[in-house]
């Protein structure tokens, strides 16, 4: 087995979390050596008798052809924290998980995420600003981020794809369980469109309830908001909204109706610090996150050239007005307007306001 494999080995005795994982690699340098290591080295560096035993006893029983390919056949792709492929803000937390079970695609793109998040017994309101959120994000470009429940989290991810934007999934199971099973066919309908479900739980993991509490962090880790539609103030909700303040991720309140029982929530959020949120516009100008699409599907269908060239050329030592570029370029104002719309769309230049455009 490659050092790699031992990682993902070893992240299928779920007693050992993050914490424990960076304290063994610590002292034992590798994996492997975790993998191989006798009572008398484990309890030496004080892990307890009884999990000492229960660790070797999984050990013993574990039958790693047969997991991986388990794993092949199911599609689903481990990646380990010392991957390329990791997911950027995932990294950045303190208690990212040293394995992560992928079904389905993950994209650089990733990295502008926003988790939305809220009750399970959602209002028509909260449905309403549900889709209104996940699909203006998803318009820019910006991946949604969700536990997959029933309520609000379901509603933003399938107002995601319908938008044709991308989403991930964060399961408390291993990810040949889907939980709530009532949403296995939106599961399938986010990875055939290109999304992702994710859970740091091996396969034929069974939650239990304080793994919901544990998996909520890394929907606030994914991401680089959090905006929370509805919910109750004692709810899975602020487990979410405490993992995003101790991460230092910004949270996003809509405020609700005050007789609204699943807005109690959101305003006690905004009372207490959480940015007031009734726009898309709200959230991306703090985030500071710009127009942005897949590149290569653009170029695709609009390719470049010595135009797109010429006007990048003209524009490398300043922001220029569109009339100057026509001007200079000796293109028409249609065609110089359309070609820089176009640019727009690929990230290559900026309409910073009264037809104005700079370089990206």
């Amino acid at each position: 087995m490659t050092e790699h494999e031992y990682l993902i080995a070893l992240s299928t005795f779920t007693s050992f979390g993050p914490v424990r994982t960076r304290l063994l690699l610590s002292f034992f340098k590798n994996a492997s050596k975790v993998w191989k290591a006798n009572e008398s080295e484990l309890t030496e560096i004080g892990l307890g008798k009884g999990l000492t035993e229960k660790f070797i006893e999984h050990r013993n029983k574990f039958d790693t052809d047969e997991y991986f390919n388990k794993l092949k056949k199911l599609e689903v792709n481990p990646i380990t924290i010392f991957g390329d492929d990791y997911p950027e803000n995932l990294k950045e937390i303190a208690d990212a998980p040293y394995v992560l079970y992928v079904k389905g695609k993950l994209k650089i793109s990733d990295s502008r995420a926003v988790a939305i998040i809220g009750s399970r017994l959602m209002t028509s309101y909260g449905r309403e600003i549900a889709r209104k959120f996940a699909s203006g994000l998803s318009d820019y470009g910006i991946t949604i981020v969700s536990g997959l429940a029933l309520g609000v989290d379901a509603e933003a991810q399938r107002s995601a794809l319908s938008a044709g934007g991308r989403t991930i999934a964060v399961l408390a199971s291993g990810l040949d369980i889907i939980t709530p099973s009532t949403n296995r066919a939106l599961a399938m309908e986010l990875i055939k469109d290109s999304g992702a479900i994710v859970s740091e739980y091996p396969l034929g993991h069974i939650p239990f309830p304080s793994d919901f509490t544990v998996r909520n962090r890394l929907i606030s880790g994914l991401s680089k908001a959090v905006l929370v539609v509805e919910g109750r103030i004692k709810s899975g909700t602020f487990h979410t909204v405490n993992a995003a303040a101790s991460q230092g991720r910004p949270v996003f309140a809509v405020p609700g109706p005050i007789t609204s029982p699943t807005s109690e929530g959101t305003n006690y959020l905004i009372q207490n610090g959480a940015k007031l949120t009734t726009s898309i516009r709200d959230i991306l100008e703090e985030l500071n996150m710009e127009v942005m699409v897949d590149r290569e599907k653009v170029e695709k269908v609009m390719p470049g050239g010595k135009v797109e060239a010429k006007i990048l050329k003209f524009m490398e030592r300043e922001p220029l007005h569109l009339d100057e570029i026509v001007r200079t370029s000796g293109l028409t104002t249609a065609e110089v307007s359309a070609r820089l719309t176009i640019m727009e769309m690929k990230g290559m230049v900026k309409n910073v306001g009264n037809g104005i455009y700079r370089k990206c």
